[in-house]
């Protein structure tokens, strides 16, 4: 019997290894020819506590977790205690043979003769890997590719393990769990949200990178850190968050495309700088990776409880726009159109991801980098001297040069200023500065990417989503479609500015429209009243920590329905 989906849960104490085999799986699933949804769940501390990788697989493009189990596998007791009740029907327990488990769900494996301590982790992934089908050549070359050419002799004896996993598996009854195999699979590329934010950066063109630790922002840092040194990028542990924005600042005034990357804490101390990147008129990309507050909060767990705080961040009024990625797909593809909004339009502009997309990876199509021009610096001609840093125009936008590379002086300050760049309490200038700034938003509100509305107008329920809850919600309504109701979903991967003629027709349309967010005060339904006047009541908010799945949504929706 083949299967075409599953949901496998790797569970166990941080330490175990139990990423490593998370990774080397759904890599391994990934080059066979599957489509991957993963969630990681795990604990503030480095060693111990309970953590978990679980890997949605299926032939068909999976796009959402799932909270059955159909196979857990259990590096520890504590897993099976904590997940047996999540297993399927037809759910199988893989524990090590020690571990006292009287169930008949469960296959009790030698890892002890499989493999020594340190290796247990490979023969769990030989045995997964085994029973779900994958041929172990392809696994072993995904191991290879870990391992092979930086330690060589820990590489062989992983070999060793890996066989000695499938050997014993061989001689185990038929596994129901085996996927029906891919012909020919595509050649896709095992990615996560961070990861795809990195390197849409460097294909932007990033030079500065600034930043202080802060999950779940950190491993964007590190990606690109990995790669400074190829692509010619700066990246700067600064010794707070206060110093990464100014340090970008600095970077980008001098005509180096800069980025910072944090969480809401370090934003939080970001604000005056974001202020002064407005003032400035000076391009920085902030990735905002949010995680649930207030304060530390739960520094590893997921929330969408920063949309507020984001738009309103920095002192004073000035324009800003904010992308909310739903896929790794979209956190290229918007990561980009940040950097070319902030070079084009001279200002701070924000990408608000989440720990959950942060850390989820899918399998994507490789992406068109070496067709993708870096964005320009903006150095504008100047026609007039002396050059007028903050010249007023038209559309807000003044002519930009570079420090140094030319003869013209260029002055700009953080207190209000003339077009020339010096202090001014001249009321009437503070007048023509302000609207010169808010200009600028006309420009990028022209170009605001329209909410994705799928589903028939008109619909007996609509779902208004935003950021990473993209796909839990599609697959939710296709649940509810599949059983007769006539469902549509409206999905905001730019979530300011907002303009109400893209979408107002289909929240009128609707019988009844639900807004589903990972909050407890359902922003952006909030968001979508202030400016459009229509009040979406009832909603489905979810602010525990954890993704949102399908199902949750669905027990949602059943009783407020």
């Amino acid at each position: 019997m083949t299967r075409t989906d599953l949901n496998i849960l790797i569970g166990g104490e941080a330490g175990q290894g139990l990423i490593t085999i998370g990774q080397l799986l759904a890599k391994s699933l990934v080059r066979a020819g599957y489509s991957i949804v993963v969630t990681q769940s795990y604990q503030s501390r480095i060693r111990g506590g309970h953590n978990t990788f679980a890997i949605r697989v299926g032939l068909d493009e999976v796009i959402a977790p799932q909270e059955s189990v159909d196979l857990l596998v259990a590096l520890d007791r504590a897993t099976v205690t904590l997940h047996r009740q999540d297993l399927s029907p037809n759910g199988l327990i893989l524990v090590d043979e020690s571990v006292d488990v009287s169930d008949d769900a469960s296959l009790k494996v030698p890892y002890k003769q499989l493999a020594k301590d340190k290796f247990s982790n490979i023969a769990s992934l030989g045995v997964a890997g085994a029973l779900l089908g994958l041929e172990e050549k392809l696994v072993a070359r995904t191991l290879h590719d870990l391992f092979g050419k930086k330690h060589p002799q820990v590489m062989e004896e992983n070999r060793q393990v890996l066989e000695a996993a499938f050997r014993w598996c061989s001689g185990q009854p038929a596994s129901i769990h085996k996927l029906a195999p891919i012909a020919n699979p595509p050649q896709r590329l095992m990615m996560n949200g961070n990861e795809a934010i990195a390197l849409s950066a460097l294909s932007a063109g990033l030079k500065f990178l600034a930043f202080y630790p802060m999950t779940p922002s950190t491993s964007i840092c590190l990606n690109l850190a990995g790669h400074a040194g190829q692509m010619g990028l700066i990246v700067e542990q600064a010794e707070d968050e206060i110093a990464a924005i100014n340090m970008a600042i600095g970077a980008s005034f001098a005509g180096a495309p800069s980025m910072v990357a944090t969480s809401g804490g370090g934003f939080a101390l970001m604000a005056e700088g974001v202020s002064l990147a407005a003032m400035t008129e000076t391009p920085v990309v902030i990735v905002v990776s949010q995680r649930p507050g207030p304060a530390t909060g739960l520094p590893t767990r997921t929330e969408q409880g920063d949309l507020e705080f984001v738009l309103h961040a920095g002192h004073g009024e000035f324009p800003r726009a904010v992308f909310a990625p739903g896929t790794v797909e979209e956190c290229f593809h918007l990561t980009r159109r940040a950097f070319e909004l902030a070079e084009l339009y001279q200002g701070p502009m924000f990408l608000l991801t989440d720990q959950f997309l942060a850390d989820s990876y899918r399998a994507v199509m490789p992406f068109d980098v070496e067709n993708l021009p870096p964005v320009s610096v903006s150095t504008e001609a100047v026609g007039s001297s002396p050059y007028k840093r903050f010249a007023i125009t038209e559309n807000g936008v003044s002519p930009r040069l570079l420090p140094g590379m030319s003869e013209h002086l260029i002055v700009a300050d953080s207190d209000e200023h003339t077009e020339d760049g010096h202090i001014t309490e001249d009321l009437s200038v503070r007048r023509q500065m302000v609207e010169k700034r808010l200009r600028k938003g006309r420009g990028f509100r022209a170009e605001v990417i329209p909410p994705d509305m799928e589903g028939q107008d008109k619909s007996d329920l609509l779902m208004v989503s935003w950021g990473s809850s993209k796909g839990p919600v599609k697959e939710a309504a296709s649940r509810l479609r599949s059983g007769g109701q006539r469902v549509a979903t409206l999905h905001f991967s730019q979530v300011w500015p907002l303009m109400p003629e893209q979408f107002m027709g289909h929240l009128e349309a609707a019988r009844q429209v639900v807004c589903v967010e990972i909050n407890a005060t359902g922003q952006l339904a909030r968001l979508i009243r202030r400016e459009t006047g229509f009040q979406i009541k009832k909603k489905v908010l979810q602010y525990d920590g954890l993704p949102l799945t399908p199902e949750s949504i669905l027990r949602g929706l059943m009783t407020i329905l």
